[in-house]
């Protein structure tokens, strides 16, 4: 769904900014940290959960310096909508995963539900080690919780820096809680 141009302008007028750009970088130094302490030495597969891991994967692989490969799974609960609902898998690369160390990258833990499904797949696809890492994770209870968490924030709905309003803000620079008006 296209968001109307005003309607756009009064979203992000009425949004608050919950973490700033200085915050994320400090944030993605913490999670490369911890994530070369987790896996340096191990030539892990990470796998950027579409859509919105893609800015994280952009943001963090830089940050590492030993040797990794990526690749990508996709799955949603979302497509577009500002609720979860059944998860539906677009692209899951099994046969990579057999045998490998594998770091889930994604961009929010929500419920923890597209983490729960991605991580269990990764197992069952016979990985030898499966970590997560999530820029963001709200503060309320999780079906699972990732490994490194980037920021904690209150259960809002968010956008930026991945994460999505109906399709647009991904590229907002902070992390944003929408008003409750504009759920």
């Amino acid at each position: 769904m296209k968001l109307d141009p005003h309607h756009y302008d009064a979203v992000a007028a009425r949004s608050e900014c919950l973490v700033t750009a200085d915050g994320i970088d400090a944030a993605l130094e913490r999670m490369a940290q911890a994530v070369t302490e987790r896996l340096a030495g191990k030539d892990p597969l990470v796998l950027c959960v579409m859509t919105g891991a893609v800015f994280v994967s952009g943001l963090l692989l830089p940050r590492l310096s030993f040797q990794l490969r990526v690749d990508y799974i996709h799955a949603s609960r979302y497509r577009g909508d500002t609720r979860g609902g059944e998860l539906h898998w677009l692209y899951r690369p099994s046969a990579a995963i057999r045998g490998e160390h594998i770091l889930v990258l994604d961009d929010v833990l929500d419920e923890g539900t597209t983490l729960r499904h991605v991580i269990d797949a990764c197992h069952a696809d016979g990985a030898l080690s499966v970590h997560s890492a999530v820029l963001v994770a709200k503060d309320r209870a999780h079906e699972c919780e990732a490994d490194i968490v980037g920021v904690e924030v209150p259960d809002r709905y968010l956008y930026g820096y991945g994460l999505d309003y109906r399709n647009y803000f991904r590229n907002a620079p902070g992390i944003y809680a929408v008003a409750e008006a504009d759920i």
